[in-house]
């Protein structure tokens, strides 16, 4: 295509507006908040806020939550766009017995991606006690939403459902345990930089979780 002063200008005016109006990123935050994960839930609760933190300077994120605890009871908070906002409805839940629901997480984010697209959902669990084939079937349904599955402990059974997940998606995933908050942090805080400034901002957070999600990640 021959350019002209005009497609010159057009460029350099396309350049400006995406200076002046940075990328909003649209991220599902899902934690399991059965029996055993209250340490972790409280963990979460207070570094969430390092999710908004990290994206000042390349973009605004909206977060919304999903929890799953108890016999069938899944909720989602709606759309947050502080931290503030989003500490308050975690600080609000206790955790309680029941098995993991990944695959309503799953099918509630192709919900919400039919409805206004969404850059990631993250999940962090320790545990999958649900049928791989109907997982495997909903995420496929995601329609290029990546999964980040954060796995806490080192569960192999559990560690290969997360993989597989991932690999359809076209996401990652990593292990933490209870006593590497920082690590879970630092994972939370590298998704949201790359949903609100893709891979460059992602590569410019420059810690062990970011470069671990670099690796994985289908471009």
């Amino acid at each position: 295509m021959t350019t002209t002063p005009a497609t010159t200008g057009r460029a350099h005016l396309e350049a400006f507006f995406s200076r002046v109006n940075p990328r909003c990123g649209r991220v599902i935050l899902a934690i399991d908040a059965t029996a055993s994960r209250q340490e972790t839930w409280d963990a979460a609760s207070h570094l969430q806020a390092q999710m908004f933190e990290t994206i000042t300077t390349v973009g605004t994120l909206e977060v919304e939550l999903v929890y799953y605890r108890g016999y069938g009871e899944c909720v989602a908070s709606g759309w947050k766009s502080d931290a503030q906002s989003l500490a308050a409805v975690m600080t609000g839940v206790v955790c309680a017995s029941g098995h993991t629901q990944i695959a309503k997480v799953l099918r509630h984010a192709v919900r919400e991606h039919a409805h206004e697209p969404i850059n990631a959902l993250i999940i962090v669990s320790d545990a999958c006690e649900e049928d791989p084939a109907e997982l495997y079937v909903a995420a496929r349904e995601l329609n290029g939403v990546k999964v980040f599955l954060f796995q806490e402990g080192s569960d192999e059974e559990v560690g290969k459902i997360y993989a597989e997940i991932a690999r359809i998606t076209g996401g990652a995933i990593a292990k933490f345990d209870s006593n590497s908050a920082q690590r879970l942090a630092d994972l939370l805080a590298a998704v949201s930089a790359w949903a609100t400034g893709g891979v460059r901002a992602l590569a410019d957070q420059q810690t062990a979780a970011a470069r671990l999600l670099l690796t994985q990640i289908k471009r």
